[in-house]
């Protein structure tokens, strides 16, 4: 299973509209790189991922799980490349990790988010996962 962090601007998208969602979940739309839908295409069911509010908090707020595998964009226009996956919040971490904090951890150095800013999905290898799980206060 592999591991992902998803950025949204909460005045955009937020984690209490990803809830609400409930076990329907909602298609991660709008992603208009290629790299990131690279990352989405690599999805697989059940694959987790961090929840991560961009420009506004930057911080990790929750965990969601991959519902539905990748499929064409209904927000694109017809014949564009863009592809989306359902998303489900599945719990909010404990804690809430921040980007600050993030960057004072030696150990996430490497870390995409930090590598590659910019990227609105990126990939967390099993290590990075576990410690940010850690320290957001929920289990790996």
């Amino acid at each position: 299973m592999a591991h992902w962090l998803m950025k949204s601007e909460p005045d955009a998208w937020s984690w209490e509209q990803q809830v609400k969602k409930g076990a329907k979940g909602e298609a991660w739309s709008g992603v208009r790189n290629h790299t990131a839908k690279l990352n989405l295409m690599k999805m697989k069911k059940g694959d987790r991922a961090f929840f991560y509010h961009s420009n506004i908090g930057k911080e990790i707020v929750g965990i969601v799980h991959i519902a539905r595998e990748h499929y064409p964009d209904p927000t694109a226009k017809a014949g564009d490349p863009w592809v989306v996956v359902d998303v489900v919040a599945d719990e909010p971490l404990a804690k809430p990790v921040s980007l600050a904090v993030i960057k004072d951890e030696p150990k996430l150095k490497e870390m995409a988010l930090l590598k590659y800013s910019r990227l609105s999905v990126q990939p967390v290898t099993d290590a990075e996962w576990k410690l940010l799980c850690k320290m957001g206060g929920v289990k790996a």
